[in-house]
This record gives structure tokens, C-alpha cells and sequence, in this order.
């Protein structure tokens, strides 16, 4: 800061204190006013990367194959075995109160499916009427084996293998005007993506964002109270049953909570443990009011500019509160020791030269310690991943923010009171402090040896870092989202959805493929599907029974990102109709020509089916091969190209979008597998399963390359993960040079600038390497970790050597400067650092993991980057004796 500068600071702000205290009590009850629109958001975009191309596939294929808004209730009868009448009543009475649930458009269970083999139907007969479950003549202990055994379609996917838990499928009307703002606005993001839009299409844009953004908060509001309503009636039926609640709108909802939870946990008690630390440290009123002052202003300011900009909160920025708290406690602790400094050495002084004083001497390295942590927030903003980069665009802003507030609210509010008489007392803190200054002048080679074993030690701990997590350990175990996905995972056939679409080959791989020797199976047996050896290659009808039964609990509409407009019922078509009835005219085949539609395509797609179902890391597969098995099981045997033909004549319309279309295209080219990863798999690692299934399609089934495309939100979430090493290489990189840069500026020495980067280069690379050790992967939050204590611990070093600075002209000893320096500015070091520290601690209270390791660990470093600038710090100082030049 320029002496030019500092005076007109003194002009404009010292001299004028009531008239900020004014202004800053307007800007109060304006951030006020706009803070009421707050908003948090638990959408699906912190699953994803920004501008994946997987994510546009993913569109175009949901958008083909369709879905719904779901939830899915397992059902665990405690008092009686599953299939017995008393169960099967209490079953249905469930599911008959679901159903008057606020835009309940279905609930379909195990009582709604048509039972093929109990006893078993013959195969000439599947047009006709059916019976379920509901029927009071069925054999309960034939239907038992049927839902465990005999039928694929039901078996681990509507009940469990020990034959006593089911589900419930709960599907929502279809919010068009939803998905309408979300294709619109989709729709403009990619051509500005792609550089085609104008002025006037950025103002569409805007306009289009903002009308998404604003009816999903209303979205939301309504699905937190239908997912009330299902919770109270599962609440009265758990006297016989136990029941959990799982599905993407039920999980949005409980992560909008946990955000809520952990704003007023971090806001509540980080602020509870600043004014007993105040209390402790100060012992004086004004040094409470006057810093919670400060810290007041700047979280209202930064909420209330949230709610102007529609800027979302999502569990990745929840902390801003905190954080915001932390750093700005720590900035006028720094201001507040320097404060009673001056007071002690100038007990008759003014109270107006004391704060231009204390502004004098802290306006410097206060400016560099906020662009500093500034720097470390904003590398965030280059990671590729959305909630990240909100987050550091916030954090960024309520830096800028913090640090103007405090040289506004701090000179102001003193500036009405006296001076008084300074505080004296006994001063354990400098005691402390001194101790660290004896111990490295005794052990400075000890320190060195230690600082190069722990960053060896850290580099061996990085190597072995991973980004393989389950998502399923996000949530802590008590929560119902953790429970909910583990019963399903255990019972019902797995939760993370996969999708596997596989082409017909083109002209050219077809020809090439008739003149190649047959390809090889899962198994190692020969499979040959040219049409070269199939006399119905071309033939003009299809069977609907190679149709798969959808799956529902793959996702659907229910995820932001999909494009589907798709079907209600997984099970069968309406009520009031007989899904089975034949027809009364057989009606034209759309599938001609089709080419995975001739027996011995079919056969292949059974082959990759059995294949991806022996694989440990999945669970329920459904595909066109699945119903094919039954058909034939009902058959007893394969069906002739007569049978597929005649039945795809006869299959009701309404039958075909429930059981074709989710998993063929209209053309009949294209195939879809819906395959269930199970998430709680520990030894599951999503990027060599996807590798795995890649490879072995095209070597063992004669698949070409682009023929096979994997998709889901199982990919998407992957390519994030996969991402996250290169987020921390690009941040971690635009860190350390930003902010060498600053230090460069700020101290004119590289030798110092240097220095300056060792305590926090050791911190960020302990936790990396601790992380590595413990085998704790890196996620969302803890990608953030080493960016920002690089950007927070490098604060207390440059107020430290700035003070060594002040400190070392008076004798030019380095030892003697060390000591005063650990004796005054250590003390506020210390003070800032055990705040911070126990401030990011508080973040272990909350409901998502995530963020409970990114407190613990962030406190971690800024505990090892306080040792590090009280010891490590002065013996290198003290060892090389850079020349310190004048700012």
C-alpha cells in the first residue's frame, strides 16, 4: 500500500467513522432483504463434469428410451414370512395409501405383475387373461419360486433371494413444464458452447436459466413435502415391516436438509466458539462485539448477494458460512493483537492514532493474506466440476468482501470508544510462543531433517492416492439414504445405474464380418450371427418378447440431466386394460428389417446378457434377452422365426412401450442393456469395470468398437472421479505459481518468496500423503483441501516475516529477531491458527461425509502449518539470511 493510498484511507474512512457505521447498517438491511431468496440446491450437477461429452450421449439416450420420477420403498415384513395372505394384505393396504400421495401417478409392487409359472402358462396362451398375486386361489409357494427362481424378469429385482423383501415403485407424474425449461436451457448452453450464439441468444440464455432456476425451487419444495406425506404413511405400517425409503427425489430432498443442518450447525456453532475464544484470549467486551461485528456483516453481505444472483448453495459450498467466520475472525484477531501492541508500548496515546497505527502496519500484509487465500479458493474454478467451481467463485467474493468489511467495521466501531488503560496480566500465549523460538534455535538441523523425512514420506503417501469412493459413503451410516441403498444393493439387485448400448454394425463391418471366422463367447463357445447363416436375417417381423421388463430402478426423468419423456408402469400397461389380450387385427410390424431381431441375434444378445450378469460388481441386468428367456422357458425351447412374427403382429401398442421401447430403438438397430452396479461392493473400482466390459464386448463377441457405448450415471460419475487428478494437478499447480508470484511482489526476494511456500507446501503435502496412507480417495470436497490451506497457512507466514521485517533493523541479529517476533506476532499466529483449526473441526458434525473429512482435515493442515511457520519458518530464516528488502 502506498503511503498516497493509506492517506486517503485515512481521509475517507478513518475520519469518518458514523458515516460508515451508517452505510454499513443500510447495506445491512439491504443484504437482508435479499438474503429471503436464498436458495440451496441437491440437483445432480455435482455428479458430473462440465462440457462431458458422455453427458450429451447421455441425453440423446435417455431422451430415446424414456423413465420416470420415482421412489422405491423396500418392504421387510418382521412378524410374518413375505408370501403368506396376512403379509401380501398388509402389503397391498401400503401400497393402496401411497397411491393417495399428491401427483402419485402409480405404485406398482409385486401384487401387480401377471405370474407366468405358478403354475406355469402355456406359451400359446400369453395373449389371454393372467393372474397375480391378488388373486386368492394362487399357490403362494408355487409364486414364492416363481419371484426366487423360475422368472428372470422378477428374480432380485421386485424380491430379494431369501424370498422376504420386495419393493414398492412409486412413479410420479411427469412435469412438463419442467423438462421444457430444461431443454430449452440445455439446448442454448450447447450452442454457446459450440460459439453459435449471439447477443440477443446470451440474453435467451439468461432468461432461460433463470426461469429453470426458479421453477426447480419450487420443484423442490413440492417434493419435500409428497416425500413427507410417503414418510408418514410408511410410519404407520412399521409395526409390521420394515421399510426403507430410497430414489433420486427422496435423496435431493434429504440433501437439501443435511445443507440446512449444516448451515446453522457450522453458522451456530463456529459463532458459539468464537465468543467463548474472544472471551479467553481478550477478556474484554469490545474485543468480542467489535470482531463478531465484523464477522456478521461480512456472512449477511455475502448471503444477501447469494439471493441477488440466484447463486445456489449445494453441499460443497454449505461451509461458506463457516469459512467466512474463520478467515474473518482471523483477520481481526491479527488486528486486534496489533491494536493492544501498540497499546501496551504507547499507554498515553490516542485512540484515533492507534487505529491509524494499527491500520498502517496491517493494511499491507492483510491485503496479501486475503489474495493470497483468494488465489486458493479461485484455482478451484478451474477444476471442471460445477458445485467446485460455485464454490470457489463464492468463497472468492466473500474474501474480497471480509477483508473490506473488517478495515470498515474495526476502525469504525473503535473509533466511538476511548482508549482506556491497556490490559495487564500474566500472558501465557507469548510464554508459549517463546518456547517454539527456544526449541529451533537448539534443533535447527533436527527441524531440517524432520522437514525432508515428512515431505519424502508425504510424496511415497501421494503416489498412492486414489479416486475410486463409493457413493454410498458419503452418507453416514445412521442416515435412511445409506440404509436405503444398502438394502437394495444387498436384496434387490444393486443400485448405481448402468446403460450399455450396443449399434448394428455398419454396411462395411457387416460384409467384413460374414467372410470372418465366428466369434467367441463369454464362455469360449462359437457364436455366429451373420445373416449368412440366419434364413430370417431379413425377415419382416419381430417377437416382443425379446423385449426387456424396464427396469425401475434405473434412472429416468427423475435425473436434471435426461431429455426422457417416458412410460409410468415397469410392470405392466393400464389398469383397465389386459396387457395380455390379443388383439382384435394384427397390425403392421414396425420393426422390418430389424437387424437384432432374428433368432440368432437374439441368442447372441442372451450370451453378452450372462455375461455381464457373472461379473461380481453387478447385479440385476434386464435387456430384450431377459423377456426373450422367459418366452422361451414358457416355450420350452427356442422360438421359430413364425412365433416372433406372429407376436410382434399381435402386441398391443400400450404393451410395446412398456416392454420394447425402453430397451430397442424404432428401428430396431439399436440394443440396450440396463445393468445395476452394486455400489457397496468394497472392492468395486467403476474405471476398470467399465475397461473390463469395453474389451471383453469387442474380443469376445465380435463387436467393433463403435458399435459399444457406455453410458448412465455411472459413467458420468466415473469421468468425474477420473478427473479429479487432473483438477488437482491444474490447481495445485496455478497455486503455487500465483501465489510465488505475490510473494515475489511482496517481499522482492526469491530466496524469501521461497522460504515463504515451505510451511504450506508441507502441510497440503502431508494431508495428500496421509490421505494416501489411510487410503481415504479423493472426492468432491477433499480436492479442495490442498488448495486451500496452501492459500490459508501462506497467510500467517507473510505476517510473520513481515514482521521479521519490522523487527530485524533494530539489531540486525536473526536469533534475537526471531524471538520478538515469535513473542508478538507468534502470539496472533497462534490465536488465528487454533480458531481456524477448531473452526473447520465443527464441519465433523455434519450429515456428509465429504465434508466431515474436508473439516478434519483441513484443521489437520493448519495445525502441521502452524508448527511448520513457528519452527521450520525462523530456521531457514535464520539459517540462509536473506536479505529482507523494503515494500
Amino acid at each position: 500500500m502506498t503511503h498516497r493510498l493509506f492517506n486517503a484511507y485515512c481521509r475517507v474512512v478513518l475520519a469518518h467513522p458514523v458515516f460508515w457505521l451508517a452505510l454499513l447498517a443500510l447495506l445491512c438491511a439491504v443484504s437482508a432483504w435479499q438474503a429471503r431468496e436464498f436458495k440451496i440446491d441437491a440437483s445432480a450437477d455435482s455428479l458430473v463434469l462440465e462440457n462431458d461429452e458422455a453427458l450429451q450421449y447421455y441425453r440423446k439416450i435417455s431422451k430415446r428410451y424414456g423413465g420416470s420420477d420415482f421412489l422405491i420403498i423396500t418392504y421387510t415384513p418382521s412378524q410374518a414370512p413375505l408370501f403368506q395372505r396376512d403379509t401380501l394384505t398388509h402389503l397391498q393396504a401400503l401400497q393402496n395409501d401411497l397411491k393417495q400421495v399428491d401427483r402419485v401417478s402409480s405404485v406398482y409392487s409385486m401384487l401387480d405383475v401377471p405370474l407366468l409359472f405358478s403354475p406355469q402358462v402355456e406359451f400359446s396362451d400369453l395373449a389371454n387373461d393372467y393372474r397375480t398375486l391378488t388373486d386368492q386361489d394362487v399357490d403362494l409357494s408355487l409364486a414364492e419360486k416363481e419371484f426366487t427362481e423360475e422368472n428372470p424378469l422378477y428374480e432380485d429385482l421386485l424380491v430379494s433371494d431369501d424370498g422376504n423383501t420386495t419393493a414398492l415403485l412409486v412413479s410420479f407424474e411427469r412435469d412438463e413444464k419442467y423438462y421444457e425449461l430444461l431443454y430449452q436451457r440445455n439446448e442454448l448452453r450447447t450452442q454457446k458452447h459450440e460459439g453459435q450464439l449471439d447477443e440477443d441468444g446470451e440474453q435467451a440464455l439468461e432468461e432461460a436459466s433463470q426461469a429453470f432456476s426458479d421453477y426447480s425451487s419450487q420443484i423442490q419444495e413440492r417434493t419435500a413435502g409428497e416425500i413427507d406425506q410417503v414418510r408418514d404413511i410408511m410410519d404407520s405400517y412399521r409395526d409390521e415391516a420394515k421399510l426403507f425409503l430410497g430414489g433420486v427425489p427422496m435423496i435431493a430432498t434429504d440433501l437439501v436438509r443435511f445443507i440446512r443442518a449444516d448451515l446453522k450447525i457450522f453458522g451456530i456453532g463456529v459463532l458459539a466458539f468464537l465468543i467463548v475464544t474472544l472471551f479467553m484470549i481478550f477478556r474484554r467486551p469490545r474485543w468480542v462485539i467489535v470482531p463478531l461485528a465484523c464477522c456478521g456483516v461480512t456472512v449477511l453481505t455475502v448471503t444477501g448477494w447469494l439471493g441477488w444472483m440466484d447463486w445456489k448453495v449445494s453441499v460443497i459450498s454449505s461451509n461458506y458460512i463457516s469459512l467466512l467466520l474463520i478467515i474473518t475472525m482471523s483477520i481481526t484477531i491479527h488486528l486486534t493483537v496489533r491494536f493492544r501492541e501498540l497499546h501496551e508500548e504507547n499507554p498515553d496515546a490516542s485512540q484515533k492514532w492507534l487505529i491509524r497505527e494499527t491500520a498502517a502496519h496491517m493494511m499491507r500484509p492483510m491485503i496479501y493474506m486475503i489474495l493470497t487465500t483468494m488465489v486458493g479458493f479461485s484455482s478451484l474454478v478451474i477444476s471442471g466440476i460445477r458445485p467446485v467451481i460455485d464454490f470457489g467463485w463464492m468463497m472468492t467474493f466473500g474474501l474480497g468482501v471480509s477483508l473490506v468489511v473488517c478495515f470498515l467495521v474495526f476502525p469504525a466501531l473503535l473509533g466511538l470508544l476511548k482508549a482506556g488503560q491497556p490490559q495487564q496480566g500474566r500472558d501465557f500465549s507469548r510464554k508459549f510462543t517463546l518456547a517454539f523460538a527456544d526449541f529451533t534455535e537448539r534443533h535447527r538441523p533436527t527441524l531440517m531433517v524432520l522437514a525432508i523425512i515428512t515431505v519424502i514420506a508425504s510424496l511415497w503417501g501421494v503416489s498412492r492416492l486414489t479416486v475410486e469412493n463409493r457413493f454410498i459413503d458419503y452418507f453416514q451410516k445412521d442416515t435412511e439414504i445409506y440404509q436405503g441403498m444398502l438394502q437394495i444393493d444387498r436384496k434387490l439387485g444393486g443400485t448405481t445405474p448402468l446403460d450399455i448400448v450396443i449399434d448394428a454394425p455398419s454396411t462395411e463391418a457387416q460384409t467384413a464380418t460374414a467372410s470372418s471366422p465366428p466369434a467367441t463367447g463369454w464362455d469360449g463357445e462359437s457364436m455366429d450371427d451373420s445373416a449368412a447363416t440366419d434364413p430370417f436375417a431379413a425377415g419382416d417381423d419381430s417377437d416382443p418378447f425379446t423385449s426387456a421388463e424396464p427396469d425401475p430402478f434405473a434412472e429416468g426423468d427423475s435425473d436434471p440431466f435426461s431429455d426422457a419423456s417416458g412410460s409410468e408402469d415397469p410392470f405392466a400397461s393400464a389398469p383397465s386394460e389386459d396387457p395380455f389380450a390379443e388383439s382384435k387385427q394384427a397390425k403392421p410390424n414396425p420393426l422390418k428389417g430389424a437387424y437384432w431381431f432374428t433368432p440368432a441375434r437374439l441368442a447372441q444378445l442372451v450370451e453378452i446378457q450372462n455375461y455381464l450378469q457373472s461379473l461380481p460388481e453387478t447385479g440385476k441386468v434386464l435387456s430384450i434377452a431377459t423377456t426373450y428367456k422367459v418366452a422361451e422357458k414358457l416355450n420350452e425351447g427356442p422360438l421359430s422365426y413364425v412365433q416372433l412374427m406372429l407376436l410382434a403382429s399381435f402386441i398391443p401398442e400400450d404393451l410395446r412401450d412398456q416392454l420394447v421401447r425402453p430397451y430397442l430403438s424404432d428401428d430396431g438397430n439399436q440394443v440396450r442393456f440396463s445393468v445395476r452396479v452394486i455400489d457397496s461392493d468394497e472392492n468395486l473400482n467403476r474405471n476398470e469395470l467399465l475397461a473390463k466390459i469395453r474389451t471383453d464386448m469387442e474380443n469376445n463377441f465380435g463387436l467393433q468398437p463403435e458399435q459399444v457405448h457406455l453410458t448412465g450415471a455411472m459413467v458420468l460419475y466415473n469421468n468425474m472421479l477420473q478427473s479429479l487428478f487432473d483438477s488437482q494437478i491444474k490447481t495445485l499447480g496455478y497455486v503455487f505459481a500465483a501465489i510465488l508470484v505475490m510473494l515475489l511482489i511482496l517481499f522482492r526476494s526469491l530466496p524469501v518468496a521461497l522460504i515463504s511456500m515451505v510451511p504450506s507446501l508441507i502441510s497440503a503435502s502431508l494431508v495428500l500423503g496421509l490421505m494416501g496412507w489411510i487410503g481415504l480417495p479423493l472426492d468432491l470436497m477433499t480436492i479442495t483441501i490442498t488448495a486451500i490451506t496452501i492459500g490459508i497457512a501462506v497467510d500467517d507466514t507473510i505476517h510473520y516475516i513481515h514482521r521479521f521485517h519490522e523487527e530485524l533493523p533494530k539489531d540486525n541479529d536473526y536469533v534475537a529477531t526471531m524471538k520478538r517476533c515469535h513473542g508478538s506476532i507468534g502470539k496472533a499466529m497462534y490465536y488465528t491458527s487454533l480458531t481456524i483449526i477448531a473452526g473447520f473441526s465443527i464441519l465433523a458434525f455434519s450429515n456428509f461425509n465429504p465434508t466431515v473429512y474436508f473439516g478434519l482435515l483441513t484443521g489437520l493442515a493448519m495445525l502441521v502449518a502452524l508448527l511448520s511457520n513457528l519452527t521450520l519458518l525462523p530456521a531457514l530464516l535464520i539459517s540462509v539470511k536473506p536479505k529482507l528488502q523494503a515494500g
